[in-house]
């Protein structure tokens, strides 16, 4: 038996609970896990965002941890390889989107932690073709938010277009956000951080930010616009639809506005001026495997790591009320002994 965090219910608050250790049958691997991040969409699960899930799932998908059984016809990852596993859980396989590798866009794809048991448990049962190697040396719990927070952050700078010398303004500079100011200023551009009031200034300039720009205090699209012509692109990591749309009017031309953060209201933008200044706009769902491989390579060879505060499983209940009353501060792992 193991000691498991399980969603029952949208609406109602995680349970521990004991469930039998799985085992892993044809495709499958047996994952230890050693950490599990407490992401944002977790929290999300539980109020009911997302029709799709299947209740009751243990939640979790931001896993890291080492394979510790395999079943019928895996051969790769073999027993004891270092593994991270992602939001993205399974896909159908043979879709277009599938066979060109991008399995995030598969229209049956399953998703970790929502509709598939995750990783709020010491033990998680994992397709082996959806789990990605980490490099070697890296420290598995502080890497744990990459397989979700560092996926959407670089994954979403890259489906935008970033380039070295672009200006990139991030809007949010938390679990996402802040990894998203790293990468983007490891990948040589220029970086602005957009947020609400200047508490966040000195920690946004320690990440690589030249500019600050608080909402209380300024209009983010002139701010944006008055750096140097505007932002080459806009990456939204806060969990607001609003606060992507007012940064919109602080892309130079032929700019690009990324949303990996939104909330339930719908995106509402100008016409004119989208059109007049071609404009793009892309949303950017987190990863497929080879997003994440990419991820996790570029993060050890610049040593982008999140900091990260280890939490018990117990103590997993608590740190989801806190992110839903707002008063939670950093990215909280759940740790495995």
């Amino acid at each position: 038996m193991m000691r498991a965090a399980v969603a029952t219910g949208a609406g109602a608050p995680i349970s521990l609970q004991d469930l039998e250790v799985p085992e892993p049958g044809p495709g499958e691997v047996l994952v230890d896990v050693t950490a599990c991040g407490i992401c944002f969409t977790d929290l999300n699960l539980l109020r009911g965002h997302y029709p799709f899930a299947r209740f009751p799932v243990v939640p979790g998908h931001e896993i890291t941890g080492v394979v510790t059984a395999v079943g019928e016809g895996v051969t790769f990852p073999e027993v004891g390889t270092a593994v991270g596993a992602q939001f993205l859980y399974d896909s159908c396989g043979h879709c277009d989107q599938c066979v060109r590798g991008e399995q995030i866009l598969c229209p049956r794809k399953v998703v970790t932690g929502i509709v598939a048991d995750g990783g709020y448990a010491p033990y998680a049962l994992l397709k082996a073709g959806f789990v990605t190697p980490l490099p070697d040396g890296t420290d598995p719990v502080a890497a744990a938010p990459l397989m979700c927070a560092g996926l959407t952050a670089f994954n979403g700078l890259r489906q935008g277009g970033v380039r070295a010398g672009a200006r990139v303004a991030v809007v949010g500079a938390g679990g996402v956000g802040g990894l998203a100011v790293r990468y983007a200023a490891a990948m040589g551009a220029r970086v602005a951080v957009v947020g609400r009031s200047r508490r966040g200034e000195d920690q946004a300039k320690a990440l690589g930010a030249e500019l600050f720009v608080a909402t209380q205090e300024s209009d983010p699209a002139q701010a944006l616009k008055a750096w140097g012509g505007g932002a080459d692109l806009v990456l939204n990591a806060s969990p607001s639809t609003e606060a992507a749309a007012a940064a919109l009017g602080g892309l130079a031309p032929d700019g690009t506005l990324v949303l990996c953060g939104y909330g339930q209201d719908p995106l509402v933008l100008p016409t004119q001026p989208m059109i007049l200044n071609r404009l793009h706009v892309v949303a950017s769902p987190s990863g497929s495997p080879h997003d994440l491989r990419d991820t996790l390579a570029f993060s050890a060879g610049h040593d982008i790591l999140p900091d990260v505060t280890p939490v018990s499983l117990d103590e997993a209940p608590a740190v989801l009320e806190a992110m839903g009353a707002g008063t939670a501060r950093g990215r909280s792992v759940i740790t495995f002994a």
